[in-house]
């Protein structure tokens, strides 16, 4: 089953834009400090002895296990590819990236607006619909019952991955690259197409990491603007 909707991406021509990628390739992270990017975690909000999930370590940006929250750019993006290098250093964990956020905390007091492409080990790959929705080929049998779906608490907000198998062992680099182009979003893992969706209800907002329960460590966010040629 996977397979062929793997074929009906490749090939449904009506699904896909025709981009260019741009030559502006830079990092969002300049791995010394956090310019252009704010936290959002609330165990932080009214307690000085928090300490930040989020660090600097030995030339990585390092997302910690708890307080559990956000580092998101201040900057609000749209037509992208960004490229993520990670891993989890010790042990299978959950993160994730996400893109168009907006509103924060819209979800369990925590999740800003967006739509998540899942990091979690053994399910990179997957979208998760926080406020915002997208749409996939065989949605039910990815969604459950259309009855069932919702971006918000208590509905199927979870749209499954195509592949598996397409994550390296544990504490071995991955590659995610994710790539916006109008209403519609495409994941890659280790170069291969693990998910893709359309008529997203955002075409663009800020860029999200999470501290999610897991050490997670980045040694690459690269950004490229694309630049649409046919809609």
């Amino acid at each position: 089953m996977k397979k062929s909707i793997l074929t009906t991406f490749l090939t449904g021509a009506t699904l896909f834009c025709a981009v260019a990628l741009q030559a502006q390739t830079r990092s969002l992270f300049n791995f010394k400090n956090f310019d252009g990017w704010h936290i959002d975690v609330p165990a932080m909000d009214n307690d000085a002895s928090v300490q930040s999930p989020f660090i600097l370590r030995n030339g990585v940006f390092v997302s910690l296990a708890s307080p559990q929250g956000h580092i998101i750019t201040d900057s609000s993006y749209q037509n992208y590819r960004l490229q993520v290098e990670y891993r989890f250093p010790a042990k299978p964990g959950n993160c994730g990236v996400l893109v168009h956020a907006s509103t924060p905390r819209v979800l369990y007091g925590m999740f800003p607006k967006s739509i998540e492409t899942q990091m979690m080990h053994e399910n990179a790959g997957d979208f998760w619909c926080i406020g915002e929705d997208i749409t996939v080929p065989d949605m039910e049998s990815r969604r459950g019952p259309k009855s069932n779906w919702g971006a918000v608490d208590g509905k199927e907000r979870r749209i499954k991955n195509l592949t598996d198998n397409s994550e390296k062992p544990l504490g071995e680099w991955n590659t995610m690259i994710v790539e916006c182009v109008g209403n519609a979003v495409k994941v890659w893992v280790n170069g291969d197409l693990v998910n893709y969706g359309y008529n997203c209800t955002a075409s663009k907002g800020s860029i999200a990491l999470q501290a999610e329960g897991s050490e997670v460590e980045f040694r690459k966010v690269d950004f490229t603007p694309i630049k649409e040629l046919t809609k």
